[in-house]
């Protein structure tokens, strides 16, 4: 089969498609064209068939079951060879999740093939983009379907089944498929009772979520920090921090204690719900009885107070928790030092990066265009310059969005020579400018009487172009 549709090569000469098929193969007609120039593809017998030529054929099938209203009599005119299993899970991965009824046709003209037999992989990929899209009657009668041919309903599938019809705000139904998946002989796993878990919390019923966890614990399903984190953030969102502690003590008493420390749960669920003020006690408490939450944690107190322009207490927090010894990786600066650049507090935005490189991190370019940024909005162009020296000089190379900042900024500055020399650097490196970073050098020069050096740069976008 593969050889079959390896050979398919698609292109377009004088507005019409022609195929380059395999020489030993039938060849395929396509229902754009009447006429067709069918040109062998010198490959071996017994070679393996090129792999863009088998996804371009793919591509193109999937094209077909988006776009064309008759696909079932498209398909029939391009007399392709007997699909299989993975070109048929290939086309519903591409289209069941943006186009399932077209998904659905496709599956059913491929089952009305004598040669195809369907697997639960390609039912699995139809099941959930129909239950993406709320397509519940067609959802249950493939199901039906599949279980006529005795194919195993996957916990996954039913996982993702109840998540959609949680987030179609039908909680009652999301127990009953809970409860249905008996008659499909499928386990009910840690991913099943959180996705319900998840329906009944979007409900506000939190007594039955607290019933369902109970039967977790009767049926001896671990839980997972998933299973925690969706209570907890549930309670934090309805303000209720006394319902969460009282839940996570009461779980450590019945032996499930989470994979996290429970004060980190708290946190992570107060900084969800948006109390961050809530969330920034609780720290502050721990750091002051010598206790640190997770790195992980950390984090996302810190991108959240950071969005909330609170870059004091950010820098202040991160001292007293590197005294407590806590060791902040790549994803704590990522998240301080552009908050920190943007504040203008450019020298400590210095210090902090020179701490990650200390701790052994490689800076991403981002985090270096963040203090040069704000060097060139304080007037520093200079120590910029400089800086973006030293950049390359430690092995950090620039990329692209890096350039295109630097001249924006010179541009802004006034400094549209140094802009235009940032252009000509980015492609000796190989990179390409934006024609907007053209436009804007080229009407500075010209603003500023550089009229030769302005249509310089006019011809070097032009080979640009042409290249």
């Amino acid at each position: 089969m593969l050889h079959y549709f390896a050979g398919i090569v698609l292109r377009r000469q004088g507005g019409c498609i022609s195929t380059i098929l395999h020489p030993t193969l039938p060849f395929i007609r396509l229902a754009e064209t009447r006429k067709l120039a069918c040109l062998p593809l010198p490959i071996p017998p017994g070679t393996p068939p090129p792999r863009d030529d088998y996804f371009a054929a793919i591509h193109h099938i999937s094209n077909i079951v988006r776009r064309d209203f008759y696909l079932e009599r498209t398909l029939n005119r391009l007399r392709l060879p007997p699909p299989t299993p993975d070109i048929v899970l290939r086309v519903l991965r591409a289209t069941a999740g943006s186009h399932p009824l077209q998904a659905l046709r496709f599956f059913s003209w491929a089952r009305s093939r004598p040669t195809y037999s369907p697997s639960s992989p390609e039912f699995d990929a139809l099941l959930l983009g129909l239950g993406r899209h709320r397509l519940f009657p067609h959802l249950w009668r493939l199901a039906a379907d599949m279980r006529s041919l005795s194919l195993p309903l996957s916990s996954s599938t039913f996982a993702s089944i109840i998540t959609s019809y949680a987030e179609a705000s039908l909680p009652d139904l999301a127990v009953d498929i809970f409860n249905r998946m008996r008659r499909f002989s499928c386990p009910q796993t840690t991913e099943v009772y959180n996705a319900l878990l998840s329906a009944l919390c979007q409900a506000r019923n939190f007594h039955g979520a607290y019933s369902l966890v109970r039967r977790m614990h009767r049926r001896s399903v671990s839980p997972d920090r998933s299973t925690f984190s969706i209570l907890v953030d549930a309670w934090c969102a309805a303000g209720k921090l006394r319902e969460a502690q009282d839940f996570l003590e009461e779980m450590a008493r019945r032996g499930f204690s989470p994979p996290v420390r429970g004060r980190d749960l708290l946190i992570d669920g107060l900084v969800r719900a948006g109390h961050l003020e809530s969330a920034k006690r609780i720290v502050l408490r721990l750091t002051k009885e010598g206790l640190l939450p997770d790195v992980s944690t950390f984090n996302s107190l810190l991108e959240a107070l950071c969005d909330a322009a609170e870059i004091d207490f950010c820098v202040d927090l991160l001292q007293d928790a590197n005294d407590l010894g806590l060791c902040p990786d790549i994803s704590t600066y990522k998240a301080l030092i552009p908050a920190v650049s943007k504040a203008g507090k450019i020298e400590e935005a210095f210090r902090l990066l020179n701490c990650a490189m200390e701790e052994g991190h490689r800076p991403f370019p981002s985090l270096y265009a963040a203090i040069l940024k704000a060097m060139c909005r304080a007037g520093r162009f200079a120590d910029a310059l400089v800086f973006f020296g030293d950049m390359k000089v430690r092995g950090h190379p620039p990329n692209r969005p890096v350039y295109t900042m630097l001249v924006k900024m010179c541009v802004r500055g006034g400094r549209v020579v140094e802009a235009a020399n940032f252009l000509l650097e980015m492609t000796e490196m190989g990179l390409v400018p934006r024609s907007q970073s053209f436009d804007i050098v080229v009407e500075g020069l010209r603003h500023c009487g550089k009229h030769e050096l302005a249509r310089r740069m006019e011809q070097l976008e032009v080979e640009f172009l042409r290249s």
